[in-house]
């Protein structure tokens, strides 16, 4: 055509590679920093869940019927059953955000005729994160605490019974048939208990969440007010043989957090699941070693024997003149051993980082000689 030349000056541009302002910027892009306020909407560790499972498949009502046999007999089938409602511990889920208030399994199909059964109802699985506890009227019914855990938490209804079921002796034409039974209906209380190797206790304001940014690429707010953390962070620690250890840093403690005050009772189950604890005590303040008395208090008597678990102690903020004083007075008042490091700065993160990996190591080999395989990231 003789207008083909005009009509490619005229055409725009074909997408060019070459050119800096047309070419696809294929750099990944870094996620937003959410804050703490955010994150309250996207972690969630309750959910109030209704299960109700798939009604089971009314049976068949019909009766054989062709050329030259006028009296085939009842030929109606079976419905199917009704599909169940399962959770299955997932490890890529952190938060119970995504669970919906209502879950239902699928239908059971109708029986069919010529002894044409129904087909069951599909099983309706909701993952929910490892860690996580399911309560029916207080008491606990199931806790999945592995990968691919799986809890049904309503059973489908069985399926009816078609005409053909009821053929006898006494009985050459029956002509009934049951319809399907429905599905278990419960109401559940899921609950999520952070699972970590270790846990990171403290008051307010002593250094947990920058401690946790110094030694894992987690990126917990960090802030000069008390109750920056309001949400449990997880960060991995890498070592060169690729082992990870999982800290989880446990938003501050107050006086009187076993009576669930502030927020005491939503904080101290997240420590149930650690298997070895980090007290963090600011070294700036008088007496620090009250703090960690304060500490062991809350967790004996929130779970007998919380406290008796395998710890550290570590002394932040060493970078201040009045830690390095106290620094001495600390570890005589204190049986356990005494870490003392900067978070801001970075002094002695070495010491803590080695030691966390013999509180590891210890934790494997003692859970290997029970028999029992320890946790895994």
């Amino acid at each position: 055509s003789p207008w083909k030349p005009l009509l490619l000056l005229l055409s725009p541009p074909a997408f060019s590679t070459t050119c800096a302002r047309c070419a696809k910027d294929r750099r990944l892009r870094q996620k937003r920093a959410i804050s703490e306020r955010q994150l309250t909407r996207y972690f969630v560790d309750q959910r109030k869940v209704r299960v109700v499972g798939g009604q089971g498949g009314g049976g068949g009502q019909s009766f054989h019927s062709e050329p030259r046999k006028v009296f085939g007999g009842p030929d109606g089938g079976n419905g199917g059953d009704g599909g169940h409602v399962i959770l299955k511990a997932d490890q890529q889920m952190k938060s119970l955000s995504s669970v919906f208030p209502f879950y239902q399994g699928f239908h059971g199909e109708r029986g069919g005729s010529k002894n044409c059964y129904g087909a069951n109802g599909a099983h309706m699985y909701v993952k929910v994160p490892v860690g996580t506890l399911v309560k029916e009227d207080g008491k606990v019914v199931a806790d999945l605490t592995e990968h691919g855990e799986e809890y049904i938490a309503a059973y489908g209804g069985a399926g009816g019974k078609g005409n053909r079921f009821f053929l006898s002796n006494e009985n050459r034409a029956p002509k009934i048939f049951t319809p399907g039974e429905p599905g278990q209906e419960r109401v559940l209380h899921l609950e999520l208990k952070t699972t970590a190797h270790a846990g990171l206790v403290g008051f307010p304001n002593a250094g947990k969440s920058s401690l946790l940014r110094a030694i894992s690429r987690a990126k917990p707010a960090v802030a000069a007010y008390p109750f920056t953390t309001l949400n449990p962070h997880v960060g991995i620690v890498h070592y060169q043989d690729y082992e990870q250890v999982a800290v989880a840093d446990i938003p501050g403690l107050i006086k009187g957090a076993h009576q669930n005050r502030g927020l005491g009772v939503a904080f101290l189950k997240h420590i149930e699941r650690c298997r070895f604890l980090l007290y963090v005590v600011d070294l700036s303040v008088p007496q620090p070693w009250i703090q960690l008395q304060d500490l062991k208090y809350e967790l004996e008597a929130y779970e007998k024997g919380l406290s008796e678990r395998p710890c550290v102690v570590i002394g932040n903020k060493i970078d201040l003149a009045q830690s390095r004083i106290n620094l001495p007075l600390l570890r005589e008042q204190v049986a356990e051993r005494v870490i003392a490091l900067s978070a801001l700065t970075g002094d002695n993160l070495e010491e803590l980082l080695l030691h966390l990996r013999e509180l590891y190591d210890t934790y494997v080999k003692t859970e290997q000689s029970q028999g029992q395989n320890p946790v895994k990231w």
